[in-house]
C-alpha cells in the first residue's frame, strides 16, 4: 500500500500500488463546483489516468487553474481534429494561435474548397456525437523511432520533424478511436469531459471557443480583435514565405547552419516595421490639420517596450524629428498612497497608481509650449521626487510616453485624439510546435521575464513564476482592453527566440525546488524549451530587442 496526501482535503489515504488518479478522486471528499480534469502529482501536471506507484502529494484541478485549462483545450483540439478527419477525409487542421478568447484554426479540405457554415455545422455535430459517446483518449509511451515511423506513415511530416530533432529516446502519443495525434501535455480521460465549447467562423478560418476561467460552465466572452488578427496573419505570411511554420522547421534550418541568417532576418523584419511606424508618425506630424504631437506606447510585461522606444527614437531622429520621452512610472503616487488588494498588498498595476491628473496636466503644458518640471520616481524609497529634470518641446519635437497605462483613455482624456499616435507592443508568437500544438504567447514573455529578472538579480525563477498570475490578471484588466484602440501594433516576437533563450533559461528553471508550487510551471517550461535546438546569442546585435532580456544591450 502507498500513502497519498491530497492538497484539496489536506488529508492522507492509503491505496494499492498502481491506483489511478481518477480512482483516487472518488475517495477524497471536497467541494467540486466544476468537473476535475487533471491533477498535479508532486507539482507536475498529470492526466487523471496516471497511475501511482509511490507515496505522492496530489492536487486535483478543474479548468479554473491554468494547468487544468491547458489539459482541457488540448483535448478539445484533438476532438476537433478527429471530427475533421471523420467529416472531411484527407483534410488538414492547423491550430494557429489563441485570439478572441478562443483558438484560431485553419481547416484545409482535400478538395481545396473554402469552409462554409454548413461545413462548420457538420463538424460541430460530429464533435457533439463524439462527446455523447464518451470515447476514451488512449496514451501510448513508445520509442521515439517507432512514433516517428507511425506519424510518417500517417503523413504527419510536421510531427516527424519535431520528434526527429527532439533527441528523446521515448515519446508518448494519443489515439481517439483509429486516429493518432501528438500533444506535448496531458489530455482528459475521455471525450465526455468536453462539455463546454463552440465553433464559429472567424475571418478565413474558424474559432474554437473554450470555457471561461471564472465560470467554466460558460464560454469565455467573445472579443473582436481585427488588428491583433492582422498582426498574426502578417507573421504567418512571413513564416510561410521562409518555410518556417513549426519548431521542426526551425530546428532543421539551424541544423543546416542557417542560424545566423535567421537572426539577420528577424532583425531586418523588426527594423523594417519600426521604420514604417516612424515614417507614419512623421507623416502625421507634418500634416496641416490636426498634426500628431504625442506618441503613446504600451504593452504587457516583457513585451520589449524599453528597447522598442529606444529604436523608435533613433528612427524618428532619422526622419528629422526630436523625440523626448516620459514614463508613466515617474508619475506613480507615493507608495503609501498606492491602491491595495483586499489582502492589504499593494496593487502596483492599478490605474490609480499613476497620478494621471498631474501627468495629463504636464502633457497639456508641454503641448502648449511651456517648460515643465517633471518628477522622477524613487523605487527604493517609494517616493516621487523632483530633482530638477525639466522638459520643453521645441521645434520638430515630439513627445513619447511609455508605460502600461499609456493607452488608457483616462490618462489623456482632454487631449484631442488626432494629436495622439497610439502603439501597442505585444509578443505574438506565430510559430507552432507542430500543426496541432500552438505556443502560448504568454510563455514567450514569461521566459523573457524569468531570464531578465534573474540576470539583474531582481528575482529568482521561483519568485518570477509566483508573481506571474497577478501580472497576467493585471494585464487583462488594465492593458489588453485598449490594444485594439492602437493606431498600430508591433509584434516583438523573435523568429528563433526560444532557441536563444534556451541556453539562459534552462539552468535558471532547474534551480526551482521540486517541493514548491512554482516547480509545476518550471517543469512545464523546461519540457517546452527542450524541443528547441539551442543557438548561442553571440550574433544577436547589441541593439536587438532580445538583448533587453539576455543582457548585452547597447541601450542604457
Amino acid at each position: 500500500m502507498l500513502q497519498v496526501y491530497c492538497k484539496n482535503t489536506r488529508t492522507s489515504l492509503k491505496f494499492p500500488e498502481g491506483t489511478s488518479l481518477a480512482q483516487m478522486l472518488t475517495e477524497f471528499d471536497f467541494e467540486r463546483p466544476y468537473p476535475i480534469v487533471s491533477a498535479k502529482v508532486n507539482n507536475v501536471s498529470q492526466g487523471l489516468k496516471f497511475k501511482v506507484y509511490q507515496n505522492k502529494d496530489i492536487e486535483f484541478l478543474d479548468v479554473r487553474e491554468p494547468s487544468g485549462m491547458r489539459v482541457y483545450c488540448r483535448s478539445l483540439c484533438f476532438l476537433l481534429f478527429k471530427a475533421a478527419r471523420d467529416v472531411f477525409p484527407g483534410s488538414e487542421l492547423y491550430m494557429e494561435h489563441p485570439i478572441s478568447h478562443g483558438y484560431f484554426c485553419h481547416l484545409r479540405k482535400a478538395d481545396k474548397t473554402d469552409i462554409t457554415l454548413d461545413d462548420l455545422q457538420l463538424l460541430e455535430d460530429r464533435m457533439k456525437e463524439l462527446v455523447a459517446q464518451d470515447k476514451p483518449f488512449h496514451r501510448y509511451d513508445v520509442q521515439t523511432d517507432r512514433a516517428i515511423k507511425e506519424f510518417r506513415k500517417a503523413g504527419y511530416d510536421d510531427k516527424v520533424r519535431l520528434l526527429e530533432s527532439s533527441g528523446e529516446a521515448y515519446t508518448d502519443y494519443y489515439t481517439l478511436d483509429d486516429t493518432a495525434d501528438y500533444y506535448y501535455g496531458k489530455l482528459v480521460p475521455s471525450t465526455g469531459y468536453l462539455k463546454v465549447w463552440a465553433l464559429m467562423p472567424y475571418y478565413d478560418g474558424l474559432l474554437l471557443r473554450v470555457p471561461s476561467y471564472s465560470n467554466p460552465n460558460e464560454l469565455a466572452t467573445y472579443v473582436e480583435q481585427p488588428k491583433t488578427y492582422e498582426v498574426f496573419k502578417e507573421n504567418l505570411r512571413w513564416n510561410m514565405i521562409m518555410g518556417l511554420n513549426t519548431v521542426g522547421d526551425v530546428n532543421e534550418a539551424i541544423q543546416h547552419g542557417h542560424a545566423t541568417e535567421l537572426i539577420q532576418i528577424a532583425e531586418a523584419l523588426q527594423e523594417k516595421k519600426i521604420v514604417q511606424i516612424a515614417e507614419e508618425i512623421d507623416r502625421r506630424y507634418h500634416r496641416e490639420e490636426n498634426p500628431t504631437r504625442i506618441v503613446l506606447i504600451t504593452g504587457p510585461s516583457s513585451s520589449g517596450k524599453t528597447t522598442f522606444c529606444k529604436r523608435l527614437s533613433l528612427q524618428l531622429k532619422a526622419c528629422g524629428l526630436k523625440p523626448m520621452s516620459m514614463s508613466t512610472d515617474d508619475y506613480f503616487v507615493n507608495r503609501v498612497d498606492t491602491p491595495k488588494f483586499p489582502d492589504g498588498s499593494y496593487d502596483f498595476d492599478n490605474f490609480d497608481t499613476v497620478d494621471h491628473d498631474l501627468m495629463e496636466g504636464d502633457i497639456m503644458k508641454l503641448l502648449a509650449g511651456e517648460e515643465v518640471l517633471v518628477p522622477e520616481y524613487n523605487f527604493v524609497t517609494g517616493l516621487r521626487e523632483f530633482n530638477g529634470k525639466r522638459l520643453k518641446l521645441g521645434p520638430d519635437s515630439i513627445l513619447l510616453i511609455e508605460g502600461i497605462h499609456a493607452l488608457n483613455p483616462g490618462l489623456t482624456k482632454d487631449i484631442p485624439e488626432p494629436a495622439k499616435f497610439k502603439i501597442f507592443i505585444n509578443t505574438l508568437t506565430g510559430i507552432l510546435l507542430d500543426n496541432h500544438n500552438w505556443i502560448p504567447t504568454s510563455d514567450n514573455r514569461l521566459l523573457r521575464r524569468i531570464v531578465r529578472d534573474y540576470n539583474k538579480g531582481a528575482f529568482t525563477a521561483r519568485e518570477s513564476i509566483s508573481q506571474w498570475p497577478n501580472v497576467r490578471r493585471s494585464e487583462h484588466q488594465w492593458i489588453y482592453p485598449y490594444q485594439e484602440t492602437a493606431d498600430v501594433m508591433f509584434n516583438s516576437a523573435y523568429l528563433i527566440e526560444f532557441a536563444v533563450l534556451k541556453n539562459h533559461a534552462e539552468p535558471i528553471l532547474r534551480s526551482v525546488p521540486q517541493n514548491c508550487p512554482e516547480y509545476s510551471e518550471a517543469h512545464r517550461l523546461l519540457k517546452f524549451i527542450h524541443y528547441f535546438i539551442p543557438v548561442p546569442d553571440k550574433e544577436i546585435p547589441s541593439t536587438s530587442l532580445l538583448r533587453e532580456f539576455v543582457g548585452g544591450s547597447s541601450f542604457k
